[in-house]
């Protein structure tokens, strides 16, 4: 079948005259690499799209004299950290999908686009008037998009490996658990909608629910982190990027001179019309946010916070509490539980749809009602006028240096005395 599907793609393209353009050369060559059982034609009209738009899409992220000379105050106080280079295939789904070619045929990086949401994008591009205001990851199919009676149904394909079937296990629970969300493992391919896991070339999945059977998510060579399977999970969900988002300009300063010039049109961002973000502030802790150095053509940033000590936040691997919150909210899992017969949270949490007698806390804290510090390593420690030093291991070195699938989480509380603040 996949060959069958590569074959048709070949047939399509020279029968337009594609492969005679230098963006259809260059797909050409990456498609002898990748066999995957995606929508090819559409795929790669999509991309010619995008790419067509690539003038108009630079002049849109150049920056204005006035945002060049904040960047340049702003990385004064940034430290560019050097980092070790841990896996082969890369550290970063960026990354990893750049070295696989993937990017050149995907949105942003990893995302696979229908041909509604390429039109919604470059009619942002274009700045079309007349459409009209949508609600955030909404496109015109919605409530189409979200998975039916809040549950995602997944299977895995024959070729998922055993590491890979773990991961995502692991990945599906960590969305589920703080959401009224179901995400369901079915033992072969249902008949309804579905997410169908496998291994591909790179890391990647379709946004939202398509409606039409089986969608595909793949996580190939190097994407077998819970982290990356819960990225891409998050956009099967519904997500697209954070670092895409409408109001991103008025939180981190994107720097057009530092990335790869076959990458510039993978940062466009979206507009009012695309993109409401449920009044839910911007997250640079997100898991869906690409880290400061994404797609750098020199190891200088990408992206720069407007508060530089997040400068080493972006790119978390981990799914962040706002995120957690937004998902609620896209869902409607929010309206399960009543404010006059709900718990009362502290420090912001919000009551669990699942049992609407304890909160979901923000990171740091624990309990029923988030005043108490979570459960795991760490411990309370009271500051003092004179300064202390806190020397803790964190792991268990008797476990070697093999890598393993989940965090160690460690919470410090520093309490100051009575009538006193922590400086």
């Amino acid at each position: 079948m996949r060959v069958l599907i590569l074959v048709l793609l070949l047939a399509a393209c020279a029968s337009a005259g594609f492969f005679d353009t230098k963006l259809g050369e260059k797909i050409k060559d990456t498609w002898s690499k990748i066999k995957t059982a995606l929508d090819s034609k559409t795929l790669v009209a999509i991309r010619e799209k995008i790419h067509a738009l690539k003038d108009k899409i630079k002049a849109k992220l150049a920056l204005s004299p006035e945002r060049k000379a904040r960047l340049a105050n702003l990385m004064k106080h940034i430290i560019n950290f050097k980092r070790s280079h841990i896996h082969k295939q890369g550290d970063s789904i960026e990354e990893i999908n750049r070295k696989t070619k993937m990017g050149k045929l995907l949105y942003q990086g990893d995302i696979v686009l229908t041909k509604h949401q390429a039109e919604d994008i470059e009619a942002d591009v274009l700045g079309d008037p007349s459409r009209v205001k949508r609600q955030a990851f909404r496109d015109p199919r919605y409530p189409k998009t979200l998975w039916e009676n809040n549950t995602a149904h997944y299977f895995f394909h024959h070729n998922a490996t055993e590491l890979v079937k773990r991961i995502f296990r692991k990945a599906a629970n960590l969305w589920m658990k703080d959401t009224c969300i179901d995400i369901v493992e079915k033992d072969k391919e249902p008949d309804g909608d579905a997410i169908r896991v496998f291994v591909e070339d790179g890391c990647w999945s379709y946004v939202g629910r398509l409606g039409k059977g089986a969608q595909d998510l793949s996580l190939g060579d190097g994407c077998e982190s819970v982290g990356t399977a819960a990225h891409e999970l998050g956009h099967a969900l519904g997500f697209f990027h954070t670092h895409s988002r409408h109001d991103r300009d008025k939180f981190i300063t994107f720097n057009p001179d530092n990335v790869k010039k076959d990458w510039l049109d993978q940062f466009t961002k979206q507009t009012t019309f695309t993109n409401e973000n449920y009044g839910i502030k911007y997250d640079y802790g997100s898991i869906m946010h690409y880290g400061a150095n994404s797609a750098s053509a020199n190891g200088l940033p990408t992206m720069v916070p407007h508060d530089p000590k997040y400068s080493q936040t972006l790119g978390s691997p981990m799914i962040s509490f706002l995120e957690l919150v937004m998902l609620n909210f896209h869902y409607g899992c929010n309206k399960i539980c009543k404010r006059e017969t709900s718990i009362k949270c502290k420090m912001g949490g919000i009551p669990h749809p699942r049992n609407c007698s304890t909160c979901i806390c923000p990171s740091g804290y624990g309990g029923d009602d988030c005043t108490k510090r979570p459960p795991g390593c760490g411990e309370e420690l009271e500051a003092t006028d004179a300064p202390k030093t806190l020397k803790d291991l964190v792991g268990d070195r008797s476990r070697g240096v093999e890598e393993r699938d989940d965090f160690d989480k460690c919470i410090y509380w520093i309490k100051a005395p009575a009538g006193k603040k922590i400086e």
